[in-house]
């Protein structure tokens, strides 16, 4: 028999404990086994997978979704309401008994407008070559015009955006007089389901109003009725953006300090209350993280919220570039959770993405999971898709996988509120859909985390 330290016995032996108590053993959890809600067929469940399916609740990790979208709302990096975000997910994590930090990085500087008015409050993107600070006044509809020829003194100019010629836009605009300038986004031609979003309006000189850049809905709430708006442009700079860093150790002895990272990005675009985007799997993280504080392991369990990942994925890079190779050696895979309950009906397909297409550590733990819970069938994958934070990880190395509910042709159909004003909790959030991530994240992560 080989010399095992006497703590690590110790250990292993109050592990052993919190199994039964955790209700791995046969016949424990019994509601458990019953049908999976949404599923196919009926579950062959692994203790482990019992122990799983037992703990995790979409209601909880609704709370926290609503605290996130409903509560904070637009979470755009650097800002202060991501702060909040980053605050607000730390305290949850700390409170379940996880050593957490929060890991800074800068981000780059961004002019960001609020509008009000009756019953209006919204949030969009503003040039950074229009001036900042306040405008009211009423409203004068131009359409997709270039050119003006009536007076807009004191007044806000309405736009329908024209690619390629917004600088001539808030140009004209200005030269008549107007107080500031709304240019409202069309759809892409690629994808001309999805409703357009907020966008930074690209001047190539400096216009001396403040030049702002609406979502399709902002036009349409304005052009249904809203007559007058005021506004105000803030330049945010030197700003700083945090990862969201929690870790609970293996309670059984991990001699070569291997881990497992579940983690999702918390930060959303300008203007959208990232409900599904990412509201939704920053949610699972932290009621996974509380499912599976007590749950016996072999190896370290990090739940990991990223931040500025709208801006190119910057707050994952970071935190990997921090990483040095024996570190980034022990990570055995990161589970990366990127809109997982949307109510969009077509969006029916829980897909497994990898940034190569090839099958890693991540998405064959998915897909046995989804066999146990009765899924097979209604899961797609892996398939090829970069575009969310497993890339930095596989750049790396390191298995990873992006786990996201998509339409059932290809991962590239979302749904059409993506990044919009409309990506709310009360209109884009399915709670069932919700749970079935909850438990094939649940049970994959812990089938890894459980096996050394």
């Amino acid at each position: 028999m080989s010399h095992v330290p006497r703590r690590d016995l110790l250990a292993g032996a109050a592990a052993l404990a919190g199994f039964a108590t955790a209700g791995l053993l046969p016949g424990s959890a019994a509601a458990a086994t019953r049908q999976r809600p949404g599923a196919l067929r009926g579950p062959s469940l692994t203790p482990g997978d019992r122990a799983v399916t037992a703990r995790v609740d979409a209601r909880r990790a609704l709370t926290h979704l609503r605290a996130l979208s409903d509560g904070i709302g637009w979470r755009v990096a650097g800002t202060s309401r991501e702060h909040r975000a980053a605050r607000y997910i730390g305290h949850v994590l700390r409170d379940l008994g996880y050593r957490t930090e929060l890991q800074p990085f800068p981000v780059p500087d961004k002019k960001l407008a609020e509008l009000r008015a009756r019953g209006v409050h919204w949030q969009s993107a503003a040039a950074a070559n229009g001036a900042a600070g306040r405008a009211a006044g009423e409203i004068t509809d131009l359409g997709a015009a270039t050119e003006v020829t009536t007076d807009l003194t004191g007044r806000l100019a309405l736009f329908t955006r024209v690619a390629g010629r917004e600088l001539d836009q808030a140009k004209a605009a200005a030269a008549a007089g107007a107080a500031a300038v709304l240019i409202v986004n069309v759809r892409s031609t690629t994808y001309p389901e999805r409703k357009a979003a907020t966008f930074f309006p690209v001047l190539a000189e400096a216009v001396p109003v403040p030049v702002l850049g609406i979502a399709e809905y902002h036009g349409a709430r304005i052009r249904a009725g809203v007559a007058r708006l005021s506004l105000e442009v803030t330049a945010h700079t030197g700003l700083t953006s945090y990862n969201v860093i929690a870790e609970r150790r293996a309670t059984l002895p991990n001699p070569d300090r291997r881990a497992v990272i579940v983690s999702a990005h918390y930060d959303s675009v300008p203007g959208s209350p990232g409900g599904n985007d990412d509201g939704s799997g920053t949610a699972l993280c932290l009621e996974l993280a509380r499912a599976l504080r007590r749950l016996p392991t072999q190896k370290d369990l990090r739940i990991c919220l990223w931040g500025a990942e709208e801006l190119g994925l910057v707050g994952a890079r970071h935190y990997v570039k921090q990483l040095d190779d024996a570190s980034a050696a022990r990570i055995a895979g990161c589970f990366q959770n990127d809109m997982v309950a949307t109510s969009h009906p077509p969006a029916g397909t829980y897909w497994l993405l990898s940034v190569d297409g090839a099958a890693n550590t991540t998405t064959d733990a998915i897909a046995g999971a989804a066999e146990r819970l009765g899924y097979s069938g209604q899961t797609k994958g892996p398939t090829a898709r970069g575009s969310s934070d497993h890339e930095a990880f596989f750049e790396r190395g390191i298995a990873a996988g992006n786990f996201s509910w998509r339409g059932g042709e290809a991962p590239s159909q979302l749904e059409p509120v993506y990044h919009t004003p409309e990506d709310t909790v009360s209109g884009n959030i399915s709670l069932q859909r919700l749970q079935v991530s909850l438990e094939l994240i649940g049970c994959a992560a812990y089938d890894v985390a459980r096996h050394r």
